[in-house]
C-alpha cells in the first residue's frame, strides 16, 4: 500500500512539473514572438508623388541664409522648370544671430508648410543647425491628414527622425544651398531629387571597396546626420532601429568624435537588432593633434566589429556633389560586395 501510494505521489508530481515546465516554454514562446513583432517594422504612410502644378514651400528651419539669395532664387528656378509652384516662406532670410530668424518665426514658417493644404512639399533652404529647438513646437494634427513630402540633409535629419515617428516617410537629399552656379557640378544629385519626388523608380549601383562588409539584407531606411542621431539620443525622436537599416554621413568631425558618437549609440543598444548599415559621404574629417591612427572606414567597422549585418560604404548621399536622393522610412534592398554593391528602393 505504501509503495501504491507513493507511486500515485511520483506520477502527480511529473504532472505538476510536466504543466509547470510547458507553461514557462508558452510564456517564452509568446515573448519571443512579441519580439518578432516589434522588430517587425511597419509600413510607413507614402505622401503623394508631385506631379504639374504642384506647389512646394521652401523654408529655413536652422541657419541663417546670409547673402543666399542667388541660390534661393536658382532653386525657385528649378522648380518652375518642372512646372512646379513655388512659396518661399515669410521669414527665409530673416536673421537672429546664428539662425535663420528667431526660434518662434522659423517654426510658424515650417507650421505654415505643414498646415498648408495646397503644399505637397516642403524644401528646407539649408542645414546648419538650429532645427532642434523648433521641435517641440511643431503640431502634426492638420499634417496627418495632408501628408506632404520633407526634403533636406544634416540638420534637417531631426525634422526625418520627427517625421519617422509620427509614421510619415520623408527625403534625404539636396537643399537650395546644395545648388552651384554651373548645375552640371550637381546634375546627379539634382536628377536623383527629380525622380524622388516625381516617383520615379530609385536604385543605386556603387563603386566597391575591400572595406564593405559582405552580404544581402532589407529593412526599412532611416538615419542621417551622425552628429543629430547622436543627438537625438533619449529623446522621442530617436529613432527605434529595430528591423532597419541604418544610414549616417557626417562632415567636419574629429575621428575620435565619430569613435565617440557610434560607441554612444552602440551602448544605447542602437544596433542590437539593426539589419544593415549605410555609410555615406564622411567628409573633411579633423586632424587632431595625436592622430586617430585608422581611416575612419575602419574607424567604423572596428566599432560594429561585434554585429554580422553588412556595412556599405562610399554611398552617395551627404555632405558632397553626389548626394543622391533617399527615402526614409522606405523599405530597401541592399546587397553588399566588395567590388559593387545595389541599393534598391521598393516602389
Amino acid at each position: 500500500m505504501y509503495i501504491y501510494h507513493m507511486t500515485k505521489k511520483l506520477q502527480l508530481l511529473n504532472v505538476f512539473y510536466f504543466i509547470f515546465f510547458f507553461g514557462i516554454f508558452q510564456v517564452f514562446s509568446q515573448n519571443k514572438t512579441s519580439e518578432n513583432i516589434i522588430i517587425k517594422s511597419e509600413r510607413l504612410i507614402q505622401p503623394p508623388y508631385l506631379k504639374v502644378g504642384d506647389t512646394v514651400m521652401i523654408v529655413a528651419p536652422s541657419g541663417v541664409l546670409k547673402n543666399r539669395n542667388r541660390e534661393v532664387e536658382q532653386a525657385k528656378t528649378l522648380l518652375k522648370r518642372w512646372q512646379l509652384n513655388v512659396i518661399v516662406g515669410k521669414h527665409v532670410f530673416k536673421k537672429d544671430n546664428h539662425f535663420a530668424g528667431t526660434d518662434a518665426q522659423r517654426c510658424e514658417d515650417f507650421q505654415k508648410a505643414l498646415d498648408h493644404p495646397n503644399v505637397k512639399a516642403i524644401w528646407s533652404a539649408r542645414g546648419g543647425y538650429g532645427t532642434v529647438r523648433i521641435l517641440d513646437k511643431l503640431d502634426y494634427t492638420k499634417f496627418k491628414e495632408n501628408p506632404k513630402w520633407l526634403i533636406g540633409y544634416s540638420d534637417i535629419t531631426a525634422l526625418h527622425n520627427q517625421f519617422h515617428v509620427n509614421g510619415i516617410e520623408s527625403i534625404h537629399g539636396l537643399m537650395c544651398m546644395s545648388l552651384t552656379e554651373d548645375e552640371t557640378e550637381v546634375e546627379t544629385a539634382i536628377n536623383s531629387f527629380k525622380k524622388a519626388i516625381f516617383g520615379k523608380s530609385i536604385d543605386y549601383t556603387i563603386e566597391g571597396t575591400s572595406y564593405n562588409r559582405t552580404g544581402n539584407t532589407s529593412g526599412q531606411l532611416i538615419g542621417g546626420n551622425l552628429t543629430i542621431l547622436h543627438t537625438m539620443l533619449g529623446s522621442k525622436e530617436s529613432v527605434d532601429t529595430s528591423g532597419k537599416i541604418l544610414f549616417f554621413e557626417e562632415i567636419g568631425e574629429y575621428a575620435y568624435h565619430i569613435d565617440r558618437m557610434l560607441q554612444s549609440l552602440k551602448r544605447a543598444g542602437y544596433f542590437d537588432n539593426c539589419k544593415g548599415v549605410m555609410v555615406g559621404s564622411i567628409t573633411k574629417v579633423r586632424k587632431n593633434t595625436t592622430p586617430w591612427g585608422k581611416p575612419v572606414e575602419q574607424l567604423i567597422l572596428d566599432a560594429l566589429a561585434e554585429y554580422d549585418f553588412p556595412i556599405v560604404f562610399n554611398v552617395p548621399a551627404g555632405h558632397d556633389k553626389d548626394n543622391r536622393a533617399l527615402i526614409m522610412g522606405r523599405e530597401v534592398k541592399l546587397k553588399v560586395g566588395k567590388d559593387n554593391s545595389t541599393i534598391k528602393f521598393e516602389e
